[in-house]
């Protein structure tokens, strides 16, 4: 009787284990493609644009014209007339030293002056005078030789005393100091009721032009030829960009070229000349530089984000029409401020991964989204 039943029991155990050994042997179902999660990524357009060849560099903001304006005259300095800092144009009065001592010399050259020429006028008539009697034999030859050397010599000594007077008065004009051209003023280094000198090393102040303007920088001496053939062909634009200013640029030209190539640095000195009404730009100060050369006319345009690098060079993630990706190696140009152009590998209307290329491999599914400011492209 237990044998039956535990035959029984174990035909039960059986019959239930077939079907889990079945079930455990059954082969998955493959899990097809289409049911794989579609990677977001954002996609931009190849787009054909004419772009500027511009050399970009770091540039130097220069006074136009700098002056250090020191006194010709010693003396006090009795007036100041204008504020550190101040715009001033040229012929403007600066400064007074006292002029007193030297309206004193003008005054006494000036007398000087009228003695000498009341004596050269009598010394002539002399001479005239001895000129006929020398001839009746009134009076020697050696005597009117005298005279007439006398007349002769006060003659040479008016000279010296006009240009005595002139000097004169030319120092009396030195004492007042007038600005040489059209500037900002700097920090006035000798204040009202100094006793400056004649050619001081200290200047009185330092004047700037600030319009126009320089920026100077320099360039890599390869780029000196093209820079060159292009300036014979017409006049260059450099823009200049201050940092921190809201990207706000301002338009000028090449104006210099320096004779000399630096062969520590292999670089050239260039200098472009900037209108400068609003005073943007300030001397001393650092800016962003761009040099146009020429524009290339249908280049293909990327957004930078697009660009990848790998260990064979640069690539990009393209867009096929299933929605699925390629990866495509390219060959880059110039650099845009957030685009980039793409000499070799692209063409034009093609859309290109901008974002989420870290998920991507080959032949991936991805979910395209608008990209930002408008600069993607939506879901087909």
């Amino acid at each position: 009787m237990s044998q039956r039943r535990t035959l029984s029991a174990l035909l039960g155990l059986l019959a239930l284990g077939v079907p889990l050994l079945f079930a455990a042997c059954t082969p998955a179902a493959p899990v097809r493609p289409d049911a794989q999660d579609a990677v977001p990524v954002t996609v931009g357009i190849v787009t054909p644009r004419d772009v500027p060849i511009v050399i970009r560099v770091i540039g130097t903001v220069e006074a136009h014209s700098t002056v250090s304006v020191k006194a010709l005259v010693g003396g006090e300095l009795r007036r100041v007339s204008f504020e550190e800092g101040q715009d001033v144009r040229r012929g403007e009065v600066l400064f007074e030293i006292d002029p007193r001592p030297y309206e004193a010399a003008l005054e006494q050259a000036q007398a000087q002056l009228a003695r000498d020429r009341a004596q050269l006028k009598n010394a002539r008539q002399d001479a005239e005078r001895y000129a006929g009697l020398v001839e009746k034999d009134y009076v020697t030859p050696s005597e009117y030789d005298k005279v007439l050397t006398t007349a002769t010599t006060l003659e040479a000594t008016v000279q010296a005393d006009e240009a005595a007077v002139k000097s004169a008065a030319l120092q009396l004009e030195f004492c007042t100091i007038r600005s040489p051209l059209d500037g900002r003023t700097g920090r006035l280094m000798v204040h009202r009721g100094n006793i400056v000198k004649a050619n001081a090393d200290t200047p009185l102040v330092v004047i700037e032009q600030m319009d126009p303007i320089y920026v100077s920088f320099f360039v890599p001496e390869r780029s000196l030829t093209e820079i060159k053939n292009r300036q014979a062909e017409g006049t260059l634009t450099v823009q200049a960009t201050v940092p921190d200013s809201g990207s706000h640029s301002v338009t000028g030209r090449l104006s210099f070229i320096d004779s000399t190539v630096d062969s520590r640095t292999g670089t050239v000195l260039l200098k472009a000349t900037f209108s400068n009404p609003e005073r943007l730009l300030w001397p001393g100060q650092f800016v962003n530089v761009g040099l146009t050369l020429a524009t290339k006319t249908g280049a293909l345009v990327v957004p930078t984000e697009a660009i990848q690098t790998g260990q064979q060079g640069s690539y990009v993630f393209v867009v096929k029409p299933d929605l699925t990706v390629e990866s495509r190696p390219v060959v880059t140009g110039e650099t845009l401020e957030h685009e980039s152009v793409i000499e070799k590998g692209v063409s034009a209307g093609e859309k290109v991964v901008t974002d989420g290329q870290l998920r991507l491999v080959p032949g991936a599914k991805i979910a395209p989204k608008e990209g930002p400011e408008g600069g993607g492209e939506g879901t087909p």
